[in-house]
């Protein structure tokens, strides 16, 4: 006895292109929002997951700006809450992606510039509290 549903199920699955995990700062644009930022959470060749301030449809039609490739258009596959699937009609490359936030990893504080600042030249005077000189030798004692 065969299943239909069953088969188109497979095929699907068949179908369906291996994913790679990434954390990857996107715009999407719609006719409902306008342009807006995304975070993709997976990718593969002709598509993407990932998740949105705004609850797109299934069935709609966006345009994907990913980093490292030319604005590309798709159909929202899935939803669920604000989260996506895309199918694109542009091939994706995954390692444009990588290339494209220069591919390393940097500690917060490598690239600080550190200074040491001069203290400010404001007066700290406040209504109610002498200001006197302070005398040789006694830093920061008033007396």
């Amino acid at each position: 006895m065969s299943y239909p549903e069953a088969e188109s199920a497979s095929t699907a699955a068949e179908k369906r292109q291996p994913r790679q995990s990434r954390l990857v700062k996107a715009a999407l644009a719609c006719a409902r929002f306008g342009q807006f930022d995304v975070t993709i959470r997976n990718v593969s060749q002709t598509g993407i997951g990932g998740q949105a301030p705004h609850g797109l449809n299934l069935g709609e039609r966006v345009t994907l700006f990913l980093p490292g490739h030319d604005p590309m258009m798709g159909t929202v596959r899935w939803v669920v809450d604000r989260r996506f699937g895309i199918e694109t009609d542009a091939e994706i490359f995954p390692g444009r992606l990588r290339a494209a936030h220069g591919d390393e990893l940097v500690a917060a504080d490598s690239r600080a510039d550190f200074q040491i600042m001069p203290p400010p030249k404001v007066s700290a005077w406040r209504p109610g509290l002498l200001q006197t000189q302070p005398l040789p030798g006694h830093y920061g004692r008033k007396g």
